[in-house]
């Protein structure tokens, strides 16, 4: 498996001085995903806005995990109920009439 779009667990902990225990339990609670080639963990560039996220949310603002999955839950469905929003909104736009007063 290529290396390119991958991140060493290792490295993003000592880049960020924090401990491989934490993205461990993170992936354990099925948070993010760590991917292992020749025991080595990665994890891929896809997931690192959120486990940027997970280590503020941990480490800066003292939030738990149980609470980090609270909040990922609840962001989840604050977008899905956006996204139902803004689809409604325009399903609504076919029955309203445009510039010349036709639906």
């Amino acid at each position: 498996m290529q290396t390119e779009n991958l991140i060493a667990i290792e490295e993003f902990c000592a880049n960020h001085n924090i401990e491989i225990s934490f993205i461990s339990t993170l992936e354990q609670t099925g948070l993010i995903e760590i991917i292992t080639i020749e025991e080595t963990w990665f994890i891929d560039v896809s997931q690192l806005q959120y486990l940027e996220k997970f280590v503020r949310f941990y480490y800066e603002l003292g939030i738990n995990i149980e609470g980090i999955e609270t909040i990922t839950h609840l962001l989840q469905r604050i977008n899905g109920l956006q996204d139902e929003i803004t689809a409604l909104k325009n399903r609504l736009r076919l029955y309203e009439p445009n510039e010349y007063g036709e639906l």
